[in-house]
């Protein structure tokens, strides 16, 4: 059983590939090695993807996202950053408050999506600063499009210095505030510098699972022993990218490249709760016009959950039709949950077939199999709100 876990617009089998600073660790534990967005991935262990998913639901799982790109803004004051960033992203982050973090994308003018990415507001030695994670196969092109936008504004650093990990399940706070007491007072997006087995990092209570968890940028040349660390703790085993993927499909998280590009708006991907009202009023921002005119209107199609009747599952890019065969959309991520034990997928359908409950057909290799639109997410989150 493998996934549809890479995005075809970054998957390049034929590009010089990239490795992170654990790719050592990866081989030493026997993982399979792919190529995801320019670099040399883990996509599973011996134990395999199966395995991995039920572990990190019910433990605790530890995930190389070291080709996430790491970039730190700064300017003379945190209004200074928050209102030129505000001018490439809708979010809210002149309210962004010390120690948060917040989800946003970057749109382009038509509204559409150039990527996603977490924002969180730190401050160091050196002053208050916003810190962003930015997706691996989009971080060349966002570089430059901060660079471009923003550079006579504020100081814009890729921090290529930097690996990044992820632990996520139910045991996942109580293995790093063994480790660092002091991150039991985290909430669900907060954000902190931590001394975690002696190690300074960057911690943030999020991640992509669904799960409680954190996600944690360390020095590179610490990123080996740091991630010994945490597997040495009795909960913890290493999860690649095709558990990864199956955890946010069930935990009804867009990948970007698949469920959401420049060719949709943030109001099809229902993604309409990361823009504050202020920013909806006001605009802005690139393609403000456009979502102002969704908001106002409708858009005329929307990402939904869809549920397979049977077995088989339905992968990206199979077509979705309506009850009299009429082709309403299409599955853009899809794949076995091992959570609900069956198959799921998520899509784009028209406005009028986005019902809950909805009946729908998947037209999968020329026959037509049912299948119903149904809320997300498939499996509940499980964030630590406090």
């Amino acid at each position: 059983m493998c996934p549809q876990y890479l995005s075809e617009d970054i998957l390049d089998s034929n590009a010089p590939l990239s490795r992170t600073p654990l790719h050592d660790l990866h081989v030493e534990l026997g993982a399979k090695m792919v190529p995801f967005a320019g670099y040399e991935m883990p996509v599973n262990y011996p134990a395999g993807i199966l395995a991995e998913h039920l572990h990190c639901r019910a433990a605790a799982g530890l995930f190389d996202v070291s080709h996430m790109g790491q970039v730190r803004l700064q300017a003379e004051s945190h209004e200074a950053s928050a209102s030129a960033l505000e001018r490439l992203c809708p979010a809210d982050f002149l309210g962004l408050q010390p120690g948060r973090q917040r989800y946003s994308f970057f749109t382009d003018n038509q509204g559409g999506i150039l990527d996603d990415l977490m924002v969180s507001r730190l401050s160091d030695q050196s002053g208050d600063h916003l810190f962003m994670v930015v997706n691996a196969g989009c971080k060349a092109q966002d570089l430059s499009h901060l660079k471009a936008n923003l550079n006579h504004r504020c100081q814009v650093t890729e921090l290529a210095d930097r690996a990044l990990l992820a632990i996520q399940g139910p045991q996942a706070a109580a293995v790093i505030a063994r480790l660092a007491p002091e991150s039991a007072a985290m909430t669900f997006m907060a954000a902190r510098h931590l001394s975690i087995g002696g190690i300074d990092c960057i911690a943030t209570r999020s991640g992509y699972t669904g799960e409680d968890g954190f996600e944690i940028s360390v020095p590179a040349d610490r990123a080996a022993a740091f991630a010994r660390l945490l597997l040495a703790q009795p909960e913890v085993k290493p999860i690649g990218l095709g558990a990864r993927d199956s955890l946010r499909l069930e935990a009804g998280l867009c990948l970007y490249g698949n469920d959401i590009t420049t060719a949709t708006t943030p109001v099809e991907a229902d993604l309409s709760w990361a823009i504050a009202k202020r920013r909806r009023e006001q605009g802005g921002f690139p393609g403000a016009g456009q979502l102002q005119r969704q908001w106002q209107e409708g858009a005329p199609r929307k990402r939904v959950g869809i549920l397979p009747e049977g077995k088989a599952p339905a992968r990206a890019h199979t077509e979705i039709a309506d009850a009299a065969g009429q082709v309403i959309g299409e599955i853009t991520s899809g794949g076995f949950g091992p959570s609900v034990n069956g198959p799921i997928a998520m899509g784009y359908v028209t406005k009028a077939q986005a019902t809950p409950g909805t009946a729908v057909q998947l037209l999968v290799r020329g026959k037509a199999l049912p299948a119903k639109i149904v809320a997300m997410p498939f499996v509940p989150h499980r964030y630590h709100r406090g």
